[in-house]
């Protein structure tokens, strides 16, 4: 009798563990660089900063840092289905397109990859927020402009939050000498950039 009652106990366990397991909300930030904590501590990075942020506050989401420096948005379309398996977020903050803009990449292409970005993560049921940069002024007129509009245009197509710009306000003293990553010093100010727009979507 014994016996039996430790049998149904353990498979009890078994079956509570994996559930247990993705009980976390997660929060899967799922970018390139200025995501990944480039040229800074990863504890200084603005994801670290937004995890403690929202432990004080007493969320109970977890995040999770999927971003690879250098990451293009094909990059990004070719590892979503897996981060999304591997995961399971609830909300997926996308900062990707920067390295695109930077390579001169055809805006179509950049958009069609981001577009499939998205359409897989709603497809497994998670809440997008699309988070927007801009290029340099030496980039020509044209193709910043397109670049700017490629964000705004996107987010409504797909009924998901943007964050039109995540370094603004960052001052031109708070950027590495590449002119191009925020330095440690800035890590709070994009916190707050992502956070304003990411709450909406922590129900």
């Amino acid at each position: 009798m014994k016996k039996s009652l430790l049998k149904i106990i353990l498979l009890l366990a078994a079956l509570w563990l994996p559930l247990n397991a993705h009980a976390a909300k997660n929060i899967l930030v799922f970018g390139d660089s200025l995501s990944a904590g480039y040229g800074i501590a990863v504890e200084e990075s603005w994801p670290v900063l937004m995890q403690q942020e929202l432990k004080r506050n007493g969320s109970k989401y977890q995040v999770v840092n999927a971003s690879i420096s250098g990451e293009t948005t094909l990059g990004g379309r070719q590892r979503i289905d897996q981060a999304l398996k591997l995961h399971r977020p609830d909300v997926v903050v996308l900062e990707l397109g920067a390295n695109d803009g930077l390579r001169g990449y055809p805006i179509a292409d950049t958009a069609a990859n981001l577009n499939a970005i998205v359409v897989a993560a709603q497809r497994a049921k998670a809440r997008v927020l699309l988070v927007g940069m801009r290029l340099p002024p030496n980039y020509g007129e044209p193709y910043i402009t397109q670049f700017a509009k490629m964000y705004p245009r996107l987010a409504r197509q797909r009924g998901i939050r943007l964050l039109p710009f995540l370094l603004e306000g960052v001052p031109p003293e708070q950027f590495q000498p590449d002119n191009l990553h925020p330095t440690a010093e800035a890590q709070p100010l994009l916190m707050r950039n992502v956070l304003k727009e990411l709450q909406p979507l922590l129900r």
